[in-house]
């Protein structure tokens, strides 16, 4: 996947990470069944909770709505690190210093896993320690990184405050985190995915879970039932709320990534600007030959300018650094983030102890991914885990969640209202080949995409989450949602949740 004789950038927005990878397929559930565990979702966190369940002897069945690794693990930049931005200040200022040690802890713990798990089993997923760095290139965010190295020596952590990074980009400073690490994710979890049948772990794909019956028992899309004594909701987005209206407490940012080949040899390490715009570089082997990955240019899903502007940014940033170049890939990704931007991790509300949740990773899945899945394998064991408090979904700290819920939940009442009160007067017969966006179709607003062969796909953009208007994204081709980010494909079916049910079609 190269660019084009024009330059253009390549117009399958795929992730390298899914490429010549051998998964395994697995048959949709057609029947009702009971376990020890019912887990839903099979990206990082739902894999590896499966792995750990079912070495300790437990009977694991895992339901994924689609296919093993295609949401957002499939979609990572795949850092497993500590280093999570400016993340400890204010950890300190907001939870104290104590937790601010433990966060740090439980993703060096999720490192240590996939280190210790890697080597055991000699897995061969381009595992390999980097030093990590995040820089600033404003006076402001200089003083940020200053007060953050200050919070670094407060909780022992390893790191060297420096001024400059081995790249043609004017710094102020840079903070160092001593023995981070990169890898394949796939490569990964494939090889857990294969111990888990082997110790008779049941998968099954194309099978959405969409409500809790009793506490305990999962029901499917198609009306069928998986009891257990436990239900771990480890998709993306909870498939369950238990009455949590997780969707007022979080919210969907997106952000974009190129990997490009450039004569110029990466100096090693991982980087991550503070300032805007955010900029993340690593490398990466494809076949051998290094590229360097260039992540950036997030955004509140559904909202901001065209979505392709966000791949040619990292471009233009990317010659900026290393000259001219070819793109290979280019993709994006979506996460979710919380309140107080740690990750809700445990029982889903009070009332509902058997059913645990873990989301909000906050674009740190690699490491948050695993810290969930050794947390909730405690917690299901009954073993004692000192993150449990740190990570409780129950939790609430008036300073700064309380400011986040009333300005997030505002930016959702103006959406609503503003999408409502959209007019346009473009028509379906005027969409080129190749184009979508909003259109004018009898008498209403409506969503239009004519493929390159001049099939024509018309939807509501009504979102069937809450009401919400959907926005074009031009960059990937779907309809996202600017309240609470759900995503929905061309034709309407859903990519991303809250959402349950696709986009009502049209024509």
């Amino acid at each position: 996947m190269t660019q084009n004789q024009e330059g253009k950038l390549p117009q399958s927005p795929e992730p390298y990470w899914r490429e010549d990878i051998d998964l395994p397929a697995f048959d949709s559930l057609k029947d009702d069944t009971e376990a020890d565990v019912v887990i839903v979702g099979g990206g990082i966190t739902g894999i590896t909770a499966a792995y750990l369940l079912v070495q300790e002897g437990l009977k694991v069945v895992l339901l994924e709505a689609s296919n093993l690794l295609n949401g957002v693990t499939g979609h990572t930049t795949a850092k497993i690190t500590a280093q999570h931005g400016l993340t400890y200040d204010n950890l300190i200022t907001h939870m104290g210093k104590s937790k601010a040690r433990l966060y740090y802890e439980a993703n060096m713990e999720a490192l240590d896993f996939v280190k210790e798990t890697v080597n055991e089993h000699q897995i061969d997923c381009e595992f390999t320690e980097q030093d990590a760095y995040i820089y600033a290139t404003t006076e402001e965010y200089a003083r940020k990184i200053e007060k953050e190295h200050q919070a670094y020596q407060a909780l022992n952590i390893e790191g060297d405050l420096l001024d400059n990074i081995p790249f043609s980009i004017k710094v102020h400073n840079a903070l160092s985190m001593k023995n981070q690490a990169q890898f394949h994710p796939l490569k990964f979890l494939s090889h857990l995915v294969q111990t888990i049948k082997e110790k008779g772990g049941r998968i099954y794909e194309n099978t959405t879970a969409v409500d809790v019956d009793k506490g305990d028992t999962v029901i499917t899309r198609d009306g069928h039932r998986v009891k257990g004594d436990f239900v771990l909701a480890c998709s993306h987005y909870p498939f369950y709320d238990g009455m949590g209206f997780y969707f007022t407490r979080l919210h969907a940012n997106r952000s974009y990534i190129v990997a490009i080949k450039t004569d110029k040899e990466y100096p090693g390490g991982m980087y991550l600007s503070v300032d805007k715009p955010v900029r993340s570089l690593r490398s990466v082997k494809v076949n051998g030959e290094e590229m360097v990955l260039i992540v950036g240019e997030s955004h509140k899903t559904g909202q901001g300018k065209d979505t392709l502007e966000h791949y040619e940014a990292l471009e233009s940033f990317g010659r900026d650094v290393f000259g001219q170049h070819e793109t290979a890939y280019r993709w994006s990704a979506q996460d979710l983030v919380s309140l107080d931007k740690v990750p809700y991790i445990g029982e889903i509300t009070s009332g509902h102890p058997k059913v645990l949740v873990a989301t909000g990773y906050r674009k740190w899945g690699m490491s948050s991914g695993i810290a969930a899945a050794l947390l909730l394998r405690d917690i299901v064991t009954e073993k004692k885990n000192p993150y449990k408090e740190l990570f409780s979904p129950s939790r609430f700290y008036a300073d700064p969640s309380l400011k986040t819920f009333l300005k997030q939940n505002v930016d959702v009442a103006e959406h609503l209202v503003k999408g409502k009160l959209e007019i346009t007067n473009k028509r379906v017969e005027n969409l080129a080949a190749g184009e979508g966006g909003v259109v004018f179709y009898n008498g209403g607003r409506a969503g239009a995409y004519k493929e390159k062969n001049g099939e024509l796909h018309v939807v509501d953009t009504t979102c069937s989450h809450m009401g919400c208007e959907t926005e074009w994204n031009h960059g990937d081709r779907t309809w996202d949602c600017p309240c609470h980010g759900s995503r929905f494909s061309y034709n309407g079916d859903v990519i991303e949740g809250p959402a349950e049910e696709g986009l009502k079609r049209l024509n």
